[in-house]
């Protein structure tokens, strides 16, 4: 192929994008090349809000032909949460026909080597940037996030995700040079010498299964992780969240066939109605790296059955928060309130239980006695979402009725401290819009243990009465080791309790936040910073994102010859 795009150009282009995000994630601190504010866009090709959402409006009904080879007949069917049908239509592929055409550009990709492959994906990435307006309306109206949510979190802080994959997978590969000299004394004989070649080869095809709730935040670390590293990539998207993920596929393939390479090097698979094919491509010989983001039971199926492929999975957790003592008691109570209601609760990081001692908390206000931190925990959520516009722009919509369902179900669980209310949106009549609801739970019943031990996904949470701080950390270490969790947060100002939690998480592998109450909130993680799970308790086998995420996605050949 004609490459439009030189290996020079591109280098010369993100070089010292790819250095800036090695140097990010040696020190972790703060720094991202992807403006997170809507009005930094609209200059140097990127689209500006209006041409983002004209974009997005001029796919609504279109069939998005992505040029794949196999294409055997057109699906779509995705409803926005918000209410409208988007009628966008797919190519639904002959297997037998596209994952040969995906293997057969990787000997070109491989033999490009770490750094153009790097470079590649970083002009994938400024693709898919320039274009984050229509991205986060395409995120909005697939996941039900609201809109300035599905602008950052599926637009630059996915992005940057992905950027941060490409930096540990290039740091991975060039950990070992690509040609040594090997001399060998040998006394009074001449010495041994060889010269050897050390290439990093790709396992095969990777399969990024989507998810519902964030199609890019969650797709874009294996994607470019497993692209990056040499491996071609299929893109199975979640059936009710395919545009957004089909559109980071067009953009891939684009940037592919300018720069020479084979654009079947990426592709989508998206799927008719109840079809199911994440199960067979799972055991296709071809598949041989899985990343997954969704329920325990699939990810559990994945981990068990598609013993042909390294399989990263990312599922359900029971996320905890232990309220023990705090010197800023108000602040507490605000950043708990957010971080209950943020996007519904339909996040893998939002808490679900909050442990409290039943005899209750110390605080700059006074002793609070449980009930007493319950009811001004609810007041707080209350006041929060107590002006509906700001609700709207807090909560989203419901991503599906499963969730809905669970909210309604979890009102007869205990004594319910604030219950959910319908909330309109004006500019989206069909939006289904839940504040969230808080049920109190006594965590000696046995009863009750069914509810708190179990995920809730959604705006749901049990404030759970214990007996000591003692308790509090003796059920964490419960829920971790069984559940799992992606987040862990504790507040205290008591010296022993704060180890002792904090001991609870490094021996169960769980990310942990203490005495957030500010504009930090444990269920945001940020990219080249911190770590997305741990890979170290059941809630997900990898962390977004380190060097495990990447490392095994390729293997190192050596050829070897006498000097």
């Amino acid at each position: 192929m004609t490459a439009a795009l030189s290996a020079h150009e591109l280098i010369a282009r993100h070089r010292s994008t790819l250095d800036q995000a090695l140097e990010a994630i040696r020190t972790r601190a703060y720094w991202s090349p992807h403006p997170e504010h809507p009005k930094a866009y609209g200059e140097n090709g990127s689209l500006d809000a209006a041409a983002g959402k004209a974009a997005f409006d001029a796919l609504l009904g279109t069939r998005l032909d992505l040029g794949q080879p196999g294409t055997d007949d057109w699906v779509g069917g995705e409803t926005s949460p918000y209410g409208i049908d988007l009628g966008v239509t797919y190519p639904h592929a002959d297997l037998d026909v596209l994952l040969p055409a995906m293997k057969a550009g990787q000997r070109a990709w491989r033999d490009a080597g770490a750094e153009q492959r790097a470079v590649v994906c970083l002009e994938i990435l400024k693709r898919i940037n320039d274009r984050t307006h229509e991205f986060a309306h395409a995120v909005m109206h697939t996941s039900g996030q609201a809109f300035m949510m599905a602008f950052q979190a599926g637009g630059p802080h996915a992005q940057d995700r992905g950027l941060e994959a490409v930096a540990y997978a290039y740091v991975e590969q060039v950990r070992t040079p690509d040609n040594a000299e090997w001399t060998k004394p040998q006394g009074k004989r001449d010495p041994l010498a060889m010269t050897k070649q050390f290439t990093p080869v790709p396992r095969g095809i990777g399969m990024v299964i989507g998810c519902n709730t964030f199609p890019t935040w969650n797709g874009y670390p294996g994607l470019f992780a497993s692209l990056a590293t040499g491996n071609a990539v299929l893109v199975k998207p979640h059936p009710r969240a395919v545009l957004p993920l089909a559109l980071t596929v067009q953009a891939a393939r684009e940037v592919l066939a300018e720069t020479g390479f084979d654009p079947n090097l990426v592709a989508l698979a998206a799927e008719r109605p109840g079809e199911g094919i994440a199960k067979t491509l799972a055991l296709r010989p071809e598949i041989r790296i899985i990343d997954y983001t969704g329920s325990t039971e699939f990810g559990d199926w994945l981990e068990a059955n598609a013993r042909q492929a390294q399989v990263y999975t990312e599922k359900a957790g029971v996320n905890t928060i232990v309220v023990h003592s705090t010197s800023d008691y108000k602040g507490m109570l605000s950043n708990l309130a957010f971080s209950l209601s943020l996007y519904s609760g339909q996040m893998c990081t939002t808490p679900q239980n909050l442990l409290v001692p039943r005899e209750g908390i110390s605080t700059d206000q006074g002793p609070k006695s449980y009930d007493e931190v319950v009811a001004d925990l609810a007041k707080a959520v209350d006041g929060l979402l107590g002006d509906d516009a700001r609700a709207n722009a807090l909560l989203g919509a419901i991503v599906n009725p499963d969730v809905k369902a669970r909210l309604e179900a979890a009102a007869g669980l205990g004594e319910v401290a604030l219950a959910s209310r319908e909330i309109a949106n004006p500019d989206f009549p069909g939006a289904v819009v839940r504040t969230p609801v808080i049920v109190k739970l006594d965590g000696a019943k046995p009863d009750a243990e069914a509810a708190y031990m179990s995920e809730c996904f959604g705006p749901v949470s049990f404030a759970v009465a214990v007996d000591s701080a003692a308790d509090a950390a003796e059920l964490l270490r419960r829920t971790v080791r069984e559940k799992g969790a992606m987040t862990v947060g504790a507040y205290t100002t008591d010296a022993e309790v704060e180890q002792a939690v904090r001991e609870v998480c490094l021996e169960e592998a769980a990310q942990l936040s203490l005495n957030l109450t500010g504009g930090v909130y444990v269920n945001q993680t940020a990219a080249f910073s911190d770590f997305h799970g741990s890979g170290g308790n059941p809630a997900a086998s990898a962390a977004l994102c380190d060097g495990a995420f990447v490392a095994n996605r390729f293997r190192v050949v050596e050829v070897r010859r006498e000097a």
